[in-house]
């Protein structure tokens, strides 16, 4: 990253669009709270349509606008720029009461939403009875769902017994779907011991009342959005949490129910994979994850109170905190392979402001060899001593920063060396939750 080449992200144009790069997905690289919110609210004043492509009401993009923060769960975080058309595509599974709280919210605070939302006519629904699950269920409690239905929302639509947004234009074939629905979902909380039951009536009760408004908005999204791509316009494609918490290439079983990766965004849209011209990777400058499963880096309790507090690392759905630890080179390396990364995005630099030192986990021992892939199988991980590098924390603000010069020398010295580790260069740097606190590259 050479010296003098950043700038004062929102005070000029983004050229992450060009003529070459006109379809871009953004996606974490760690196992999510990255950041990517922020980043697509920024990079959609250039966009034309910003769409998500896979998760559900789970994972909380927090933007920053003046003194407002704006958490979206379900809204395509480009909702907040005027004229920028979103979508929801049909890899989402999606929660209608909590989208809708989010657009009746964006429209009282004075963004006009008209004509400027659609949701796939392919998506599926999160019904009642996901909700009831996921909540009753002890698995999900293990590892660590948000209860929030995502996951036995995903299993039914596997199991071909999902309730699709097109389905509410047929009255009985909605209800079919909702009886099978619900047996499957009484069968299991009675597996689980539990005394509640799914009701079926509720459950089309409550689609009925969603129905005129939600296929208002019903579209066939994958088409919409490749008729744009071949007229030129400037799309984004919006994931939600991270890569390591990809269903087939996360830390498996402790992962999300869906293809998080940038593969995920081709089928979870509509497009053919030829369509997508970059792969925009959000990191932050050390690492975090919500929940149990593996954390190879993570602080002893002090330090991650401590980061924690000078990061406010807590879930922007749940309030849950974040488990913290130092950045892992390898983790965001095998990231960097499996989404094809073409940059990335380094966020929260300015956390690391007041540190004494600041280590970076450049590979994994295990049994006296060296590891410097990421294993398959996460009982290796139990098994680790990460190997780290050490780096002189420069004790002083990188908040106002507007340009690479004025960022302290060991911070540049930091940020170089992971872009040396994880093989894949350094976009932007982000220095505050402000719009105008993201320095880009030239």
């Amino acid at each position: 990253m050479p010296a003098g080449h950043l700038r004062a992200a929102y005070s000029l144009p983004f050229h992450m669009f060009d003529s070459k790069i006109r379809t871009l997905v953004v996606v974490g690289a760690q196992w999510g709270d990255e950041g990517k919110g922020k980043l697509v609210d920024v990079l959609a004043e250039r966009a034309d349509w910003v769409v998500r492509y896979q998760g559900g009401a789970n994972a909380g993009h927090t933007v920053h606008v003046g003194d407002r923060s704006v958490v979206l769960r379900q809204l395509p975080s480009g909702i907040l720029h005027p004229g920028v058309r979103c979508a929801i595509g049909n890899g989402v599974v999606l929660d209608p009461e909590t989208m809708f709280a989010e657009v009746d919210d964006m429209v009282a605070s004075g963004v006009d939403v008209q004509g400027r939302l659609y949701v796939s006519d392919r998506t599926h629904i999160v019904m009642p009875y996901h909700k009831l699950v996921d909540k009753e269920s002890a698995a999900s409690k293990a590892i660590g769902t948000t209860g929030r239905g995502i996951g036995p929302a995903y299993e039914d639509k596997i199991a071909r017994r999902g309730v699709r947004v097109l389905d509410l234009r047929h009255p009985e074939r909605l209800r079919a779907l909702v009886e099978r629905g619900c047996e499957h979902a009484n069968r299991q909380l009675a597996a689980f011991g539990s005394s509640k039951r799914a009701d079926v009536e509720f459950s089309i009760t409550e689609m009925s009342g969603v129905a005129p408004r939600l296929l208002g908005i019903a579209e066939d999204v994958g088409l919409a959005v490749h008729r744009a791509i071949k007229r030129g316009a400037a799309v984004l494609l919006e994931g939600a949490q991270g890569s390591l918490l990809d269903v087939d290439h996360g830390t498996y079983p402790f992962v999300t129910s869906s293809n998080t990766t940038a593969g995920g965004a081709s089928t979870g849209v509509g497009i053919g994979p030829r369509s997508i011209d970059a792969a925009l990777g959000v990191v932050k400058a050390y690492t975090t994850r919500v929940g149990s499963g593996p954390l190879p880096t993570e602080f002893d309790e002090a330090m991650s109170e401590r980061v924690r507090t000078l990061g406010n690392e807590f879930g922007a759905v749940t309030g849950r905190p974040r488990r913290c630890g130092w950045f892992d080179a390898v983790v965001v390396r095998y990231a960097v392979r499996v989404n094809g990364l073409s940059a990335l995005a380094i966020t929260k630099l300015d956390v690391l402001d007041t540190l004494e030192r600041v280590g970076l986990c450049t590979g994994y021992e295990v049994g006296g060899e060296v590891m410097e892939e990421f294993p398959g199988d996460i009982a290796d991980l139990d098994q680790i001593k990460p190997r780290y590098e050490w780096f002189e924390g420069w004790q002083s603000p990188t908040s106002g920063a507007r340009k690479l010069e004025e960022l302290p020398a060991k911070a540049r010295v930091y940020l170089d060396r992971i872009q040396e580790l994880v093989e894949c260069r350094a976009r932007y740097v982000s220095v505050g939750t402000r719009r105008d606190q993201i320095l880009e590259t030239a």
